[in-house]
């Protein structure tokens, strides 16, 4: 794990809008393959009031041992809210891109990875991505924030009677506009444009219900996305890789394996 990266080096936009600041990083967990690979951003869960370590640098090393990529992305969480969270993880994907080359990345194959509110950051950026803008000052913003892949590690989803509420109070505040309830609602923002996407659940979670993945699966369903879906029987919510349990544990293999399938 090489040290930290400032996603905007003289400061993000917004730096100053919470206190304390925070200034978002991308932490490169690149692996020697010798020749172009795809790459995996990572963004951990925390209710988007933390970032938990064991889904970070784990996951970027088990990554590599697939000889996949990884980077880690330390997003701004409250007292920040939206819109900044999904600001940085959208610069991390252009900011790959831009860099692809220092790293041996192919940048047509750049996933997002994301274990419970960092999934619904992930779902966030795959339903409402852009092209970038051509007339950015900065040569990052003019690329695509498009990932090529998702992954939704039992995610937070939807703002809707399943949600997970300390999530969406952190992100929207205590009296959120019911537009912006919506917006974030990402089962209801898929497009046949939405990224393959991957995701595991546990059946009995109660952090986080299992309908947030099976809507969005749905979702992705009748727009014709390919997408993998995995729930398993029981396990606790927060497991990361699940060394714990060995047959929930079994997501990895299972996951390695369709990242495999798409080219990375």
């Amino acid at each position: 794990m090489l040290d930290a990266i400032p996603l905007w080096p003289d400061g993000a936009p917004g730096l100053n809008e919470a206190s304390p600041a925070f200034n978002p990083t991308i932490t490169p967990c690149a692996c020697a393959t010798g020749h172009r690979a795809g790459a995996v951003i990572i963004c951990p869960g925390g209710g988007y009031a933390g970032r938990a370590p064991h889904e970070g640098e784990p996951v970027a090393r088990w990554l590599n041992s697939l000889g996949i990529h990884a980077f880690v992305c330390d997003y701004r969480v409250a007292p920040y809210r939206h819109p900044y969270p999904s600001l940085d993880a959208k610069r991390a994907v252009r900011w790959i891109r831009a860099h692809a080359a220092k790293y041996d990345v192919d940048p047509a194959h750049i996933g997002l990875l994301g274990f419970s509110a960092g999934g619904h950051l992930v779902a966030t950026v795959g339903t409402q991505f852009d092209a970038g803008d051509p007339t950015a000052a900065d040569p990052i913003d003019r690329l695509s924030c498009r990932p090529d892949a998702l992954v939704l590690c039992y995610p937070v989803v939807s703002f809707g009677p399943y949600r997970h509420d300390g999530s969406m109070r952190n992100l929207l505040g205590d009296d959120p506009e019911p537009e912006l309830v919506t917006a974030l609602s990402n089962e209801l923002q898929v497009t046949a444009d939405t990224p393959p996407t991957f995701l595991w659940h546990t059946a009995d979670d109660a952090g986080v219900p299992v309908e947030n993945s099976l809507l969005f699966a749905q979702a992705l369903s009748a727009h014709k996305v390919p997408y993998e879906l995995h729930v398993f029987q029981s396990g606790r919510h927060g497991l990361g890789l699940a060394d714990e349990d060995p047959h929930v544990a079994s997501w990895s293999r299972l996951c390695g394996e369709w990242l495999k399938g798409l080219g990375f």
